[in-house]
């Protein structure tokens, strides 16, 4: 086996070191110098921009006690504004917005570089709140407690320090608390692995100890369900509190709290608890289950009901079992019924069951098919159900349902369309990967393209952790790719979730290749059907789709011609060495045991890069402020690469962490920089 125990570059892992600071700057100069210098940049950025602050985008909210809350960032307010109005005013477009948190302002006011990273609302009191407020965007947060109405945060409410911290509500007056603003708080993989109960007005010394785990497990988080199921007052809303204890990225074990007591639930430990509704947990298998002489296929959904208090299991119903095609997305309980998410061949579907005679009836509901479903809100004790519904060209409406009444969904707002829908068409095609498994993909292009071999393509994908890759409208892309005689293409290839957990477990771990493998085949079948050619086709894909593509790169370089690499994981030696790496070896495997060491080495793409390779112009984006996938990945790529002579781009953002929470404008610089290298090796 090669020695990888010798790395030059692992300086770069330093994220103060003036030398790899000044490293990054350099490489993000010569990035300018060659992408930013380009005649269309400015224009490009100006466009999208201009179509991230269009006001007629759609304004996704939630309801709580009546009001719709939204986030918002505008030219004048480049961090955001929380602001709220009625369901009339929204209704009538008023813009009549009541700002209650200016986040620009906040960041002035205390010299802090804040961006907002979430809000909890207290349910049964909602204008008291959560906020998780993230300098420059990391998953770190701090938390502290804001009243709505009063505009100003509670004094002497909760606040919490800097950590990647789970905070919930428990009732008005206490929280669960999952801290990690301590190493000696954290597992290994830098997560919280405690359990606190604190009381308003009580000092941390004083907060009640649930659970600990130990430090090689992956994370431990809480809360509570509301189980609103027809309540006669607010009194006779059942609580039903939950401790998810994480041993690895899919193996958990969750307890109920009971007065003092925890009560481990006899759950297998691949599953997901999605809802609490009229006394039944709503959970997810991701593996065969065999229970009171019962056995429960991988992928279902089911009905488990579970005293509170006691933990017993009861009745268990089978609420949906997937075919071959099909897997569960998502899960709402509104007050009545349950609303499910179908992935079915990679397209969604809503499934409705009613609570009626002690058990789930399947309820009809009048949702379009073929698209897109996604659930926006879904308001706390109603039967209302806010929804969106898109494709790759069709814009997105937001809508809004009753779904007991079964009338008409009410259209609130459509998305404006971005380029003439009717001059393009999507299908969906299947490559065959080298084992023989079909793999679909979607292919977006001119109605009348040749298919002569000479389109610019580009090939998007992730393949891990069972996320599905689902069509979405092209709002930016349309305008400046499809409309300039460029393809469009998105592969379902396995490691995905389109088609449930045995999809996922197909390239899971040492298997890892497979994910490979099937995203070559599209290309080769992108190529073969005469959509593309080598020399005109582009890969990109972030975080584990930066694995991906950085994987491809290495072992397939003659076939492509443009790599955009973002954020992504490379090392596969160090990966669980570097900060979050440890909680993903449940998808990679563990460089630590030498069977899956041997794996990880025969793919890893930090490795596998060759002097005597001829790889095309690649482009690897990360963020200084990413603290789950550490930027070394795309650093020490990069250097490893130019030390072998090859031609290869970087460009590191100061804020915005691993999801790019960051202003417009940072946003719209990142995305034309991408388009202007696509240009450059796709259609120049």
């Amino acid at each position: 086996m090669t020695d990888h125990s010798h790395d030059p570059f692992q300086w770069l892992e330093s994220l103060d070191d003036p030398a790899a600071l000044a490293w990054v700057a350099a490489q993000n100069a010569a990035t300018r110098a060659r992408l930013d210098s380009d005649p269309r940049f400015a224009g490009l950025k100006q466009s999208i921009l201009a179509n991230l602050r269009d006001t007629r985008q759609i304004p996704f909210f939630a309801e709580h006690a009546g009001w719709l809350y939204n986030f918002h960032q505008d030219e004048a307010h480049p961090r955001g504004i929380y602001r709220r109005c009625t369901l009339d005013a929204y209704r009538a477009n008023s813009q009549d917005w009541q700002t209650v948190l200016d986040i620009d302002q906040l960041a002035a006011t205390e010299q802090v570089d804040w961006y907002l990273d979430g809000v909890s609302h207290y349910t049964e009191q909602p204008q008291h709140v959560l906020l998780s407020l993230t300098p420059g965007g990391s998953d770190a947060t701090v938390t502290r407690e804001y009243d709505l109405d009063a505009q100003a945060f509670v004094a002497g409410g909760f606040a919490f320090p800097y950590g990647k911290n789970h905070i919930a509500w428990r009732d008005r007056d206490s929280v669960f608390v999952c801290p990690a603003w301590d190493e000696a708080q954290l597992t290994r993989a830098g997560y919280p692995r405690e359990v606190w109960l604190l009381q308003r007005g009580h000092s941390w010394e004083q907060a009640q100890p649930l659970l600990q785990l130990d430090e090689d497990a992956m994370m431990v988080a809480a809360w509570r369900f509301l189980d609103a199921a027809n309540p006669v007052a607010p009194a006779a809303i059942t609580a039903f509190d939950i401790i998810e204890a994480s041993d690895s990225f899919y193996s958990k074990t969750y307890y109920h709290l009971a007065g003092d007591s925890l009560i481990a639930l006899p759950l297998p430990e691949r599953a997901e608890i999605e809802a609490y509704s009229h006394g039944d947990l709503i959970v997810k298998l991701a593996e065969d289950w065999h229970f009171a002489g019962q056995h429960y296929t991988a992928g279902s959904l089911l009905a488990v009901a579970c005293s509170v208090g006691s933990g017993k299991v009861g009745r268990i119903a089978e609420l949906f079992v997937p075919n071959e095609a099909q897997s569960v997305e998502m899960v709402e309980a509104t007050l009545n019924l349950l609303a499910i998410i179908v992935i079915d061949k990679v397209k969604s579907r809503l499934v409705t069951l009613r609570w009626s005679q002690g058990g789930w009836q399947p309820h009809a509901n009048p949702l379009p098919t073929g698209g897109v479903i996604e659930f926006a809100d879904q308001p706390w004790h109603s039967d209302l159900l806010y929804y969106s519904y898109s494709d790759f060209l069709t814009p997105a409406g937001l809508y809004r349902l009753d779904l007991l009444s079964g009338g008409e969904p009410e259209v609130l707002r459509q998305q404006p369309a971005a380029f003439a829908a009717a001059d393009f068409v999507a299908e969906q095609l299947l490559a065959r990967a080298p084992d023989g498994t079909a793999i679909p993909y979607f292919v977006v292009h001119r109605r009348d393209l040749a298919l002569d071999g000479n389109a610019p393509t580009l090939l998007y994908g992730y393949g891990g952790f069972e996320v599905p890759m689902m069509p979405y409208y092209m709002d930016n892309f349309g305008p400046q790719w499809l409309e300039k005689g460029g393809v469009f293409v998105v592969a379902n290839i396995r490691g995905g979730g389109e088609f449930g957990p045995g999809w996922h477990q197909a390239a899971q771990g040492p298997r890892r290749q497979v994910s490979f493998d099937d995203f070559i085949a599209v290309a080769e079948d992108l190529i073969a059907r005469g959509y593309t050619c080598a020399r005109r086709l582009g890969i990109e894909g972030g975080s584990n789709g930066g694995l991906l593509v950085g994987a491809c790169l290495v072992q397939r370089p003659e076939l492509f011609n443009a790599v955009v690499c973002e954020v992504p994981l490379l090392d596969m030696l160090r990966y669980s060495e570097l900060l979050a790496g440890a909680s993903w070896i449940d998808e990679y495997g563990d460089p630590q045991d030498e069977d899956e060491r041997a794996a990880l080495a025969a793919y890893s793409p930090y490795h596998h890069a060759s002097a005597d390779a001829r790889y095309p112009l690649a482009l690897f984006t990360t963020s200084s402020k990413d603290d789950r996938v550490h930027p070394a990945h795309a650093r020490k790529m990069v250097a490893r690469m130019q030390a072998m002579q090859h031609d290869v781009l970087l460009f590191e953002t100061e804020g915005g962490g691993h999801g790019g929470n960051t202003g417009q404008e940072q946003t719209a610089e990142e995305l034309a920089r991408v388009l202007v290298y696509l240009y450059r090796q796709l259609m120049d």
